[in-house]
């Protein structure tokens, strides 16, 4: 078969023997598969991200002089099955995967590991168990959007926002993007986004962003109409608190205590923004703990691989929520794929690109460019 190669930041197309799957594995012929930011800093930097893995446990992470056909965001139709399998599905049909496969003990990262190739390729290899039909009349460029929007909706989940909470998100590449997307389908009324690229900007209006902000003229803790509960300086906070004290104590015998906790269960009281950092630099996380009202929750999407800091002292004293996300379930990726099928998530603004095997190497280069792409899709058949 015919796939994409990438050793030492180098990508190639080469010749490789069509895969055969093994006991519980189903063979597949790749239609469509995304090229990932992940994939664009592995190429380059795979070595840090295998130093971070080995630490909580992966060996096998892909390194620079590996030669590793990537890709985790592919959609295949069905080919052949391995030994101890179900056969669940006819041969044509189409299904998603999340990106992992077995090999006895081992569980491997498909597209990020040697031993797991992934999507840039004619043919893959994918674990029944974790595999799943299609949709019948579903697009197949949506289709493969589904593990990206997994990593969003698990984000979304994450934060725990509530529909007349204001969310908020902080970089609008391909994962910002998938956020608002997310964010919309759950029904949440307010989502400001903000980025520097006008492009990524009509992108974010297009995903259901209700604001959209350049930050270089406007900031986004100021672009909406903040509720009174959104405090921006201590001494609000602390007023509220002493206002609230003087009314409960004018009514005689009231269990004032008793009142704070029912409104706090309630949601009325003072609860900043659902923040979404989905640009993953250094220094982003610190200039969102510095901005962000009082008692905001943020939601860390972005991966930085580089040394990070901020000031706890600032977090601690806003009562800052530092919360990171990374996957996703297999629950949440079934979820993804149905709401997408059924038109109640509208990814398509995200697809900017299709290409053949032969123009992927370029591809990776063109998305360096904010303006010019979100999501290149790969159809190994062009």
């Amino acid at each position: 078969m015919r796939a994409v190669s990438s050793h030492r930041g180098v990508l190639d197309v080469v010749d490789l023997p069509q895969p055969v799957p093994g006991p519980g594995q189903v063979l597949l012929r790749v239609v469509r598969c995304g090229i990932c930011g992940s994939d664009l800093h592995a190429r380059h930097h795979s070595d840090a991200s295998a130093d971070v893995a080995r630490e909580v446990g992966y060996d096998h992470f892909m390194r620079q002089d590996h030669h590793v056909v990537m890709g985790h965001e592919f959609v295949g139709e069905v080919v052949s099955y391995g030994p101890k399998t179900r056969r669940r599905w006819d041969t044509g049909d189409l299904v998603v995967t999340l990106p992992v496969l077995r090999h006895g003990d081992q569980v491997h990262m498909t597209g990020l590991s040697e031993l797991a190739p992934g999507g840039f390729a004619e043919y893959v290899i994918a674990a029944e168990d974790v595999t799943m039909p299609v949709p019948e009349g579903m697009d197949i460029d949506l289709a493969a959007l589904t593990e990206p929007l997994a990593v969003a909706h698990h984000a979304v989940r994450r934060g725990r926002v509530g529909r007349r909470e204001v969310a908020i998100v902080i970089g609008c590449g391909p994962i910002g993007l998938a956020v608002i997307c997310m964010l919309k389908a759950a029904g949440v009324r307010t989502i400001v986004a903000s980025d520097y690229s006008a492009g990524r900007r009509d992108l974010a209006r297009r995903c259901g962003a209700t604001i959209v902000v350049d930050p270089a003229e406007q900031s986004p803790w100021e672009a909406y109409d903040r509720p009174k509960k959104h405090h921006t300086t201590a001494t609000g906070l602390f007023g509220e608190a002493i206002d609230a004290m003087h009314l409960l104590q004018k009514v005689p015998r009231l269990p004032w205590w008793r009142v704070m906790r029912a409104a706090e269960k309630a949601g009325a009281v003072p609860r900043g923004p659902v923040v979404f950092e989905c640009v993953g630099v250094p220094g982003v996380i610190e200039d969102i703990v510095t901005h962000a009202p009082f008692r905001s929750r943020v939601v860390v999407v972005g991966v930085c691989m580089e040394p990070d800091t901020f000031r706890p002292t600032m977090a601690s004293n806003k009562e800052i929520d530092l919360i990171f996300s990374f996957c996703y379930d297999p629950a949440e990726f079934r979820e993804t794929l149905h709401l997408v099928a059924s038109g109640k998530v509208d990814p398509s603004p995200l697809v900017t690109g299709v290409v053949g095997l032969d123009g992927v190497a370029q591809a990776f280069d063109d998305l360096a460019d904010p303006e010019q792409h979100a999501k290149i899709l790969i159809d190994p058949s062009r």
